[in-house]
């Protein structure tokens, strides 16, 4: 069974409702107790960084999602669920995060980008990954859907396993053992995204 975080932060429905279409039971769950009896959690998440931290310190979630990292269960954040994976972020000021992924959040520097290019970063853009059990059998060009004005950066090169290209790379997927997050929204990129959810169900 799989367990999405509800700290009222995220689009919980959509979510779930992606999972339903590839065959998994979820429950959308509100007690940090009850986390450590699913297989996986989701950590989704819409909005800013502070404000989702905040939330989750208020509900008593931040031990308990750690503890769940920490029983080697997979656990796989989504668009601000992956940023909250890491020791911090840049927005609004400084703000700690779960720790889950050394490294850190920041804005997008527009004073790299080759082309006037808006942010948010916002529609389809394609993903270049590595090999991992999270994308066997996506298409060899894989595009998928993006919702975001702060990427991840990552201390060690090897937890990046996707990357795409908006003004400049920056990691768009991660994955440190059984910790993984992906920048862009999988319920909101068809069959790529639901193939995304799919996998995940089968770790």
């Amino acid at each position: 069974m799989i367990g999405i975080v509800d700290y009222n932060m995220g689009n919980l429905a959509s979510v779930q409702n992606a999972f339903a279409k590839v065959g998994a039971k979820t429950v959308v769950e509100s007690d940090p107790k009850k986390f450590k009896d699913y297989d996986k959690l989701i950590l989704p998440g819409v909005g800013a960084f502070g404000d989702a931290m905040e939330h989750l310190r208020e509900r008593n979630m931040i031990d308990a999602i750690r503890e769940f990292a920490l029983s080697g269960r997979p656990i796989l954040g989504i668009c601000l669920g992956m940023q909250l994976l890491f020791e911090s972020s840049q927005e609004f000021g400084s703000n700690e995060g779960l720790g889950l992924i050394k490294g850190k959040v920041v804005a997008f520097d527009t004073s790299k980008f080759s082309e006037p290019l808006k942010v948010p970063h916002m529609g389809w853009n394609r993903m270049f990954t590595k090999e991992h059990p999270l994308f066997k059998g996506l298409d060899e060009e894989h595009y998928l859907y993006f919702v975001h004005s702060y990427h991840a950066v990552c201390q060690n090169e090897e937890d990046v396993i996707g990357k795409t290209v908006y003004g400049y790379e920056f990691a768009s997927a991660v994955a440190h053992e059984n910790v993984m997050g992906i920048q862009p929204h999988p319920e909101k990129s068809h069959k790529n995204g639901l193939k995304i959810l799919e996998n995940f169900t089968r770790l």
